[in-house]
């Protein structure tokens, strides 16, 4: 058997290639729209992709499951549960509780487990006529360290009173799983950093009988507990993930192929207009040379969650970059995110110079405390210690929540150790805000504080 996991840093995203190399085929699980991976893999090993399955409709980032079918001729198998409300807008071969899926001697069988959502599978994987499985791809339904939240379908794509009812149903769908073989080997769709869960595990898979002794979520004995410990401390999700579901439901649309690299000349037209320019240094380079307009996000593990937090769909951009493979690598990024508008590139050195030319370079980083601070962490962060007076603002939620602003008043921005508030900071004050970023860790803030008062 030939087994490769493909890991997303960003996303903290695990999609799978399981093939025979008997037969030469293989079967790819929760693929996402960087396929060239998948392409590259298989032709390597000597196999043939034919069979595309996912383990339920993601909200975090967009399936490249459709395409990948589409592109290799494979069989798409798609989950067929949870409902009319849950089933595909495009055609697959339907999967239900015990379906099966070959590619030689590899054989994934499907498992219902609803409660992240209604509709979700897993996947045993045997290896021959063993009647043991080998292991389970465990989508979003256990985690190593956690189980997957059962709040996300009311609180990023506003489906009311599901919370309780997918929590009752994961703590069921958690009990059969533990009857399971306890040498049985976990692979799941997501790691550390994960927006799905409260506190993934680091490691890259683990067993059954090693989450027993150690997850959290499979040590409740009664589902009032479960519930309540489930529903609780969850992060908030990031503003884009009210509109993945969606997208993936109805089987989303190919992704733009071309990236152009635009003049220099361009710049100062496109920082006035309604595109938005993002300026992909990191922050350190940025501090004191801040383009002014520019939407200022680093490129790298974050750059999908505040890019995803900031900017929709329907938004144009031109990204300000070293070079065209780091704008390439940066755009493929954003599309997985379904972040497809865009438009260009511009080399970022000749960028800064053409700012500078033209006056347009300030400072974005000070650490002025004669404003009235933004705290645009987590909940679950602010609640362990916070600036009494601070705003709260959580950078996933700020585009909802910018009301709490009085466009008036000067604001300095902060965050646990600064990245999340340049980040902010130069998204407010692309608005028009007074603002400012303070880079430094919260404690430091508060010294700061003190010794003023």
């Amino acid at each position: 058997m030939i087994l490769r996991k493909f890991y997303h840093e960003g996303l903290a995203q695990a999609s799978y290639l399981v093939g025979c190399p008997g037969t030469g085929e293989a079967i790819v699980i929760d693929a996402n729209r960087d396929l060239a991976q998948y392409h590259e893999v298989a032709e390597r090993e000597g196999l043939r992709i034919v069979a595309v399955t996912e383990t339920h409709i993601h909200a975090d980032y967009v399936s490249g499951s459709k395409e990948l079918a589409e592109q290799t001729g494979a069989t798409l198998f798609l989950t067929s549960l949870g409902g009319p409300d849950w089933q595909y807008a495009f055609a697959g071969t339907p999967l239900v509780d015990g379906s099966e899926i070959r590619a030689g001697a590899v054989r994934l069988v499907a498992k219902h487990t609803p409660g992240h959502t209604p509709e979700h599978l897993m996947f045993l994987l045997y290896e021959g006529d063993n009647s043991e499985p080998v292991g389970a791809f465990t989508g979003d339904f256990v985690f190593v360290g956690d189980v997957g939240r059962p709040d996300l379908l009311e609180k990023a794509t506003g489906l009311a009173n599901t919370m309780e009812a997918g929590a009752e149903r994961l703590f069921d769908s958690l009990e059969a799983f533990k009857r399971l073989p306890a040498a049985m080997l976990i692979w799941p769709a997501h790691g550390s950093g994960s927006a799905c869960g409260k506190a993934l595990g680091g490691v890259p898979e683990s067993t059954l009988g090693y989450e027993l002794q150690h997850n959290p979520g499979l040590r409740f004995t009664k589902k009032a507990d479960f519930v309540a410990w489930v529903l609780d401390g969850q992060p908030e999700p990031p503003m884009y993930f009210a509109n993945m579901k969606s997208v993936n439901k109805l089987g989303p649309a190919p992704r733009p192929a071309s990236l152009k690299r635009l003049g220099v000349s361009r710049l100062q037209a496109l920082l006035a207009s309604e595109t938005y320019v993002i300026d992909l240094r990191p922050r350190r380079w940025v501090q004191g040379e801040a383009i002014g307009r520019a939407l200022s996000i680093p490129n790298g593990r974050s750059l999908t969650a505040w890019a995803g937090s900031l900017l929709t769909p329907h938004d144009s951009f031109v990204l300000l970059a070293r070079d065209a493979r780091e704008a390439e690598q940066s755009a493929m990024d954003l599309a997985l995110i379904g972040l497809d508008g865009v438009i260009g590139w511009i080399q970022v050195e000749a960028a800064l110079d053409e700012a500078t030319r033209l006056g347009l370079v300030a400072p974005l980083d000070l650490p002025d405390l004669n404003r009235t601070l933004i705290d645009v962490r987590k909940s679950t962060e602010r609640d362990e210690k916070h600036i009494i007076g601070s705003v709260h603002l959580p950078i996933s939620r700020m585009v909802e929540q910018l009301a709490k602003l009085d466009p008036s008043k000067p604001y300095t921005v902060h965050c646990q150790g600064g990245g999340r508030a340049h980040v902010a900071a130069s998204y407010l004050k692309r608005l028009g805000y007074d603002c400012c970023a303070f880079v430094e860790p919260i404690d430091k803030l508060a010294e700061d504080l003190k010794q003023r008062a």
